[in-house]
């Protein structure tokens, strides 16, 4: 029986770095599944990677089929984006274990989608200066810059994943990434005590 591993955390934490080094693991044998958005595509991604890029047309659609297991709406400067999971041929816990990404509200969607027992929360935590300089720098080499956006979700996070939550969500193992390897490490070996 397999089991979903979700990564979360505050935005510049290092998950999307972390998830792509766990998915490359031969030894883990994890898949993913990939999330909906309907935000623009940024510089570097590709459709059907890191996201399926969509419209508000398509959301509308899989809204009406009860396909959307969980959805998270942004009203950012730009707009309100959309990020969404979609109960789709992606999973198949019977014979396959699983990496997501995502937030802490998402994790408690999923959680009871899939049960508890299916799901293992993996939170990755990164001091708040270290992280406000990851996001500049990553903000910095987009081809526009959105400087309000990455303050909107910087502030965001404080409540998002505050101690309060974390404690209500039952999350009590946290990853400190200060070193990507050492993290990486840290998490493939206890993903293997899982299995």
């Amino acid at each position: 029986m397999g089991k979903i591993y979700y990564m979360m955390g505050k935005s510049s934490s290092g998950k999307d770095t972390l998830y792509g080094m766990l998915m490359k693991d031969e030894k883990l044998r994890l898949k993913t599944v990939v999330p909906y958005t309907t935000r623009p595509m940024r510089a570097g991604e590709e459709n059907g990677v890191s996201y399926y890029f969509c419209d508000e047309d398509t959301v509308e659609k899989l809204e009406a089929e009860g396909k959307i297991i969980e959805l998270r709406a942004y009203h950012t400067i730009h707009g309100i984006w959309k990020y969404f999971t979609v109960a789709d041929h992606q999973v198949d816990l019977d014979h396959q274990s699983y990496l997501l990404i995502g937030t802490l509200e998402s994790y408690l969607k999923i959680r009871e989608y899939f049960g508890t027992e299916n799901v293992v929360p993996i939170y990755i935590e990164v001091e708040d200066g270290m992280r406000l300089q990851r996001a500049l720098e990553r903000e910095r080499r987009q081809e526009n810059p959105k400087y309000e956006e990455l303050c909107r979700r910087f502030l965001a996070d404080e409540k998002d994943f505050s101690e309060e939550k974390l404690k209500e969500a039952g999350i009590t193992k946290r990853f400190c990434n200060e070193s990507l390897e050492e993290t990486e490490n840290a998490i493939a070996a206890y993903i293997e005590e899982q299995e």
